[in-house]
């Protein structure tokens, strides 16, 4: 079959996104920004721009690191927190969230280490990701986060997808549609 894809702007540049089957009824658009640095730095000063007042972000691992890393960056290397998808060696005290997303078959855990809890204890924390779709995972980081006894001040994306985009909850760059077996955009 021959690889289908979605072509749309996102932060000023212009990007081609392969349609990928979800199932035998439904395809979503990949959506990484992995090895695009232009994209990355363009998404996390949009974002920035539209970001409420907060004292720390924090994003899921993976595909959420380099998008958080370059707003810290942008905002003179500020601290910023990651909620891991396995506890490391090095975590200490780690409690962690369940979470069931869209693009992993298995229910996975995300997991935060306690030196990181404390310092967002009664602090503003931003949630950072590059897609919301179902919303699982950001509500797994929003449990992880109410855990540590932080605040959440705002939930941020770069596209929110289908049914997402819907929500008055946060704040998205663009609207990434749906998609059927056949690659047409599902109106929602």
């Amino acid at each position: 079959m021959e690889q289908k894809y979605y072509e749309m702007t996102i932060a000023g540049l212009k990007r081609e996104l392969p349609l990928c089957p979800l199932n035998d009824k439904l395809m979503i658009a990949g959506f990484v920004i992995f090895g695009d640095p232009e994209l990355t730095t363009a998404c996390a000063k949009e974002l920035i721009s539209k970001a409420p007042e907060y004292d720390y972000m924090i994003s899921a691992e993976a595909k959420g690191i380099p998008l958080v890393h370059e707003m810290a960056r942008l905002q003179g290397n500020q601290k910023y927190f990651l909620a891991r998808k396995a506890p490391k060696m090095y975590m200490t005290g780690v409690f962690s969230a369940e979470v069931k997303s869209i693009t992993t078959a298995a229910i996975q855990h995300l997991y935060l280490d306690q030196k990181d809890a404390e310092l967002m204890k009664g602090k503003k924390i931003l949630v950072v990701d590059d897609v919301i779709s179902t919303g699982e995972s950001l509500r797994a980081i929003e449990e992880l986060v109410k855990k540590a006894g932080g605040i959440v001040c705002g939930r941020m994306s770069i596209l929110a997808e289908g049914n997402a985009a819907k929500r008055d909850d946060i704040s998205y760059l663009e609207y990434l549609p749906l998609f059927d077996s056949d690659g047409n955009e599902i109106k929602q």
